[in-house]
């Protein structure tokens, strides 16, 4: 019998970010999505209480609202970096294209390009949860207003690789606002008052101009840093 591969849903309240680290139950090989600079320690712990090889350390985008943890990891653990090529990030050990796959013992991780929020989105699809970043938010999406971002591309990408998963699929977001920790391929497109709903291209891009959004309060700090794997922020917190 397989066992179950091990999961935790970690959450940062400052940028409401959601880390998630995965690991495979034969190998313990180990894997963390979107670590965030400030809780580098809370999750070096949990890495060692559950005695898993941290193998990967995955960014589904260059984040505007908080600083990766990524650089700070690999250093510590000596883990590789993984994060689009579209990021254009130097630092990072594989830059990733659509259809790349990683491995953590049998347990595949598998790439999708779904740019949109920004030019360099990506999400990870690892057994029956894919882990959408600023793409596919709960009953929402990210913003496409900065970074390359665009309504158009996010409309497609959502809807040619997320949408087109098996309606059980598990939908877990890089960021909620509103309590959610999860969902599913269905449940989002019945209820996602942006995407969903049989909204229509033009009717998603109407709602996109109209949000009017502030920009992330730490915007000017954590896009240079994330594009040097937050390696400069570290030294110049020290």
């Amino acid at each position: 019998m397989n066992q179950t591969i091990i999961f935790y849903q970690l959450f940062e309240l400052e940028s409401s970010t959601y880390t998630y680290l995965l690991a495979d139950p034969a190998t313990k090989e180990a894997v963390i999505i979107d670590s965030v600079l400030e809780t580098v320690e809370r999750d070096l712990k949990l890495i060692r209480e559950l005695g898993v090889d941290l193998k990967y350390i995955l960014d589904t985008h260059v984040h505007a609202d908080h600083i990766t943890g990524a650089g700070r990891l690999r250093a510590l653990t000596g883990a590789k970096s993984a994060i689009s090529h579209q990021a254009k990030v130097e630092c990072v050990d594989h830059p990733l294209k659509d259809g790349d796959k990683l491995f953590i013992g049998n347990t595949a991780i598998s790439a999708f390009e779904t740019p949109g929020h920004t030019n360099s989105c990506m999400s990870f699809l690892i057994e029956n949860r894919i882990f959408t970043g600023d793409a596919l938010l709960i009953r929402g999406t990210g913003r496409t207003d900065f970074q390359g971002g665009s309504s158009e591309t996010l409309f497609d990408s959502v809807h040619q690789k997320i949408f087109a998963l098996p309606d059980h699929t598990e939908v877990y977001p890089g960021h909620d606002y509103n309590g959610h920790t999860k969902s599913t391929i269905s449940l989002e497109r019945q209820f996602n008052p942006r995407l969903g709903q049989g909204k229509s291209k033009s009717e998603f891009v109407k709602i996109m101009s109209e949000l009017k959004l502030a920009n992330p309060k730490k915007i000017q700090q954590a896009l240079p840093a994330n594009l040097t794997c937050g390696i400069v922020a570290e030294k110049q917190s020290l």
